[in-house]
Order: C-alpha cells, then sequence, then structure tokens
C-alpha cells in the first residue's frame, strides 16, 4: 500500500505525469467501477493472473484517490485505515467481542445489528 500511495504521489508531483495531476476526486468513481467490473469477469474466467492485476489496478484507483484527498486537506491515508480498523472490529462482535455467531446467517444478522445500533448511537450524538 505505501509503494502505491507513494507513486501516486510522485505522479501527481511537480515532475509528474500531467495526466495523473488532471484527475479530480470526482473523476475516480468511474474508474472504480471499470475496474471492479473487470475484477467480477476475471473471477467469472478464472484467470487469476488477471484477476491480480485487476485488483492492483482497484487499489491503485483508491490510492490516487487518497493522495487527492490528502491533497486537498480532507483527510489521511491513515485516518481511513485507522477509522476502517474501528470499524469492522466493532461490528465483528462475535469475534472480538461476546457475541457468538457459527454460520453466515448469524454473522450477517449480528453485523447488522452492530451497524444499526452505531448508526443509532451516532445520530443521537
Amino acid at each position: 500500500m505505501n509503494k502505491l500511495l507513494a507513486l501516486a504521489k510522485t505522479l501527481r508531483g511537480k515532475n509528474g505525469c500531467p495526466w495523473d495531476k488532471s484527475i479530480t476526486l470526482a473523476d475516480i468513481p468511474k474508474n472504480l467501477i471499470e475496474e471492479s467490473e473487470e475484477i467480477r469477469e476475471a473471477i467469472e474466467k478464472e484467470d487469476w493472473e488477471n484477476l491480480k492485476e485487476e485488483i492492483g489496478d482497484l487499489l491503485f484507483n483508491l490510492c490516487l484517490m487518497m493522495t487527492i484527498a490528502e491533497e486537498k486537506g480532507h483527510f489521511k491515508p491513515e485516518d481511513i485505515i485507522t477509522h476502517n480498523a474501528k470499524k469492522i472490529t466493532e461490528r465483528h462482535t462475535w469475534v472480538f467481542g461476546e457475541d457468538k455467531a457459527n454460520t453466515p446467517e448469524e454473522a450477517i444478522a449480528l453485523w447488522n445489528k452492530n451497524k444499526a445500533k452505531k448508526k443509532t448511537s451516532s445520530s443521537s450524538q
């Protein structure tokens, strides 16, 4: 991840690529959709070498998005990682807490309960 973030910063830097420097946050969702579709196709074809490449393309687009957001002063990549790790941990209470889930269905039900609980507590603050 750090290599891709550094690459995105270089491409958008002073001596970087004019095209990469022209990309805006609004441009990236179209790329994410396209890359996600290519990932789906690679999985359907069981083309694991292409899947590896397409996941890399998706990951780079996300790193580019994080780099632009950081440039604009919105947030830093580490803010995303810290927030997401906390969220995933809080929602997996059957792994990191006291709840029990023995089936995928039980896990999904607990995930949804924990997600709803968080939204309720966030809206009451």
